[in-house]
């Protein structure tokens, strides 16, 4: 699950909105007051959503943005007049005062958006070894001599079985050699 960091140059701002999160069934991470501690949390956070004013006495929101990484997400919570629309991708504008059913909407998407893209980031495969790409080219071979099928079929069989049950490719393999030699 993403985290959430609450970030406002004064405490109170902060604890404020933490609260308001923490009623709603939130759970807030962190409560902090200048941009190197947002950026400190996150980093020990894997991703999340960053609700923040506009000004540190460290650094501007955007800095905190582009130091906390992809994987994170931002609400700006800021008067009309602090609040230049359009100016990152990735950064949600809201005035103050807000609604907080909008607050809440905007917070619930900027969370799936930010944990979508971590997932996302997660799903490149590492590269088959010789002896795994081995296991499967033989679990191949055996359908084909013991089921007549075809290479295509073979390959996709393995495919479906592995998505069924759950397992990779190669243990999937594993597991028809083992049923196929034990007959």
């Amino acid at each position: 699950m993403a985290g959430i960091i609450v970030a406002f140059s004064k405490a109170e701002e902060g604890r404020n909105v933490r609260n308001l999160l923490m009623k709603k069934g939130y759970n807030v991470a962190a409560v902090c007051t200048s941009g190197a501690q947002v950026i400190a949390m996150a980093d020990s956070l894997k991703n999340g959503v960053i609700v923040c004013g506009y000004k540190f006495a460290d650094m501007m929101y955007t800095d905190i943005y582009h130091e906390t990484g992809e994987f994170f997400e931002m609400i700006m919570l800021a008067n009309p007049g602090k609040i230049y629309e359009g100016e990152e991708k990735g950064i949600s504008y809201i005035y103050m005062p807000f609604k907080v059913k909008d607050f809440l909407n905007t917070l619930e998407m900027q969370l799936v958006i930010s944990e979508r893209r971590y997932k996302k980031s997660g799903k490149k495969p590492k590269p088959r070894t010789e002896e795994e790409k081995k296991l499967i080219n033989e679990a191949k071979a055996a359908l084909i001599e013991v089921n007549n099928m075809t290479e295509n079929e073979a390959h996709k069989y393995i495919q479906r079985k592995s998505m069924n049950s759950g397992d990779s490719l190669v243990d999937t393999a594993k597991i028809i050699l083992e049923n196929l030699y034990r007959e």
